[in-house]
């Protein structure tokens, strides 16, 4: 089996691996937003490697045997970077706002903050 001839699975394994490792491994907010995204991108290339034929062409009729590529993984793909970009944009804008709250980005001193609070907040209930 030629394991160098399919350089862009390894790529794929490699930056979802990376994007896996950042997110469990930080617990900086940002980095781990950045995490997420090396995990979608790397989901991306996956979908457009399969979506690959070789010596596929487009799928326009021309007269004759033709192979086709399926452009539907790349349309697809299209709409995915879309709603990731999305995505990202509103988990940094959440992680200003957070900033904002608690004067951090850390998960630790945030969720040691919120212990805090509870501890020290009286439990007050409507009746």
């Amino acid at each position: 089996m030629d394991f160098l001839g399919h350089y862009n699975y390894w790529v794929v394994v490699f930056l979802m691996m990376l994007g896996f490792y950042i997110v469990i491994s930080r617990a900086n907010l940002v980095k781990t937003l950045v995490g997420l995204s090396l995990f979608q991108t790397s989901v991306f290339i996956l979908y457009i490697s399969l979506g690959k034929i070789a010596g596929g062409t487009a799928p326009i009729l021309i007269p004759g045997d033709v192979v086709y590529s399926n452009p539907l993984p790349h349309v697809l793909i299209l709409t995915a970077i879309v709603v990731s970009i999305s995505t990202t944009a509103l988990g940094l804008a959440v992680v200003v706002r957070i900033k904002e709250a608690y004067g951090t980005m850390e998960e630790e001193e945030i969720d040691r903050m919120e212990r805090a609070d509870d501890i020290e907040a009286p439990d007050i209930r409507w009746s």
